[in-house]
């Protein structure tokens, strides 16, 4: 069965056709992918170290789900520091909300966005898409991506950071077959449409790379 990171699906709730709904990963089987292993595979603090995430930074997630992800940011920034988390599935920023609540994290806000608008404020630290590009790439409607891409960034404050995590190409380990996997190329070329500087790829081995993207004055265009 075709593996999808449910946690990072997007589409618009009310208004999808058939096609599109198979596309989305059902949130009552995000047990099959939350694993206990993922911890080690996916490497959050590692990531979250690359950005320069850190108590009080001001987070948006594109593409939250669940909010796996959203958790560990949410620990990371603490009460000082807020998490914006979006998913466009009304049940998934249902259900995250209540992965919140039972954690205890009320410095997060779940949102709904749109296929092109995350809608999350401006002046953020971060902005981050983890395992979301492919869900998000709609074929029949390519400059869709460019559009989110590029409102998310307006996002950003001046010295912030955009990251996009995904799968290395190739074959092994979890996520997507090979035919499946985002290029990080493609990333790059899909940033750069939406006006980002790209700053740096790191290998966050031995599955994932990260993709760091900002404006000239970033503070992660020196980022190791």
């Amino acid at each position: 069965m075709r593996w999808r990171m449910g946690a990072l699906l997007l589409i618009l709730p009310l208004a999808v056709n058939a096609q599109e709904r198979a596309r989305l990963f059902p949130p009552q089987d995000l047990g099959l992918i939350e694993t206990p292993d993922r911890e080690e595979w996916q490497k959050p603090d590692l990531i979250m170290d690359k950005l320069k995430i850190a108590d009080g930074s001001s987070v948006g997630e594109v593409g939250a789900g669940g909010g796996w992800f959203t958790i560990r940011l949410a620990r990371r920034v603490g009460p000082n520091g807020v998490v914006h988390a979006e998913d466009i599935q009304q049940p998934m920023v249902e259900l995250m909300g209540r992965h919140l609540a039972r954690e205890n994290l009320p410095w997060v806000k779940a949102l709904l966005g749109t296929p092109t608008d995350p809608r999350l404020p401006p002046k953020l630290d971060v902005v981050l898409i983890a395992f979301g590009y492919r869900e998000m790439d709609e074929p029949e409607r390519p400059k869709d991506i460019v559009t989110l891409f590029a409102n998310a960034a307006r996002s950003l404050a001046p010295q912030g950071c955009f990251g996009v995590v995904d799968f290395l190409p190739g074959s092994g380990g979890p996520g997507p077959d090979p035919g499946e996997r985002v290029a990080p190329e493609e990333v790059i070329a899909t940033a750069r449409a939406a006006g980002l500087n790209f700053l740096a790829r790191e290998t966050i081995r031995p599955f994932v790379y990260l993709l760091v993207f900002g404006k000239e004055t970033s503070r992660c265009a020196s980022a190791p």
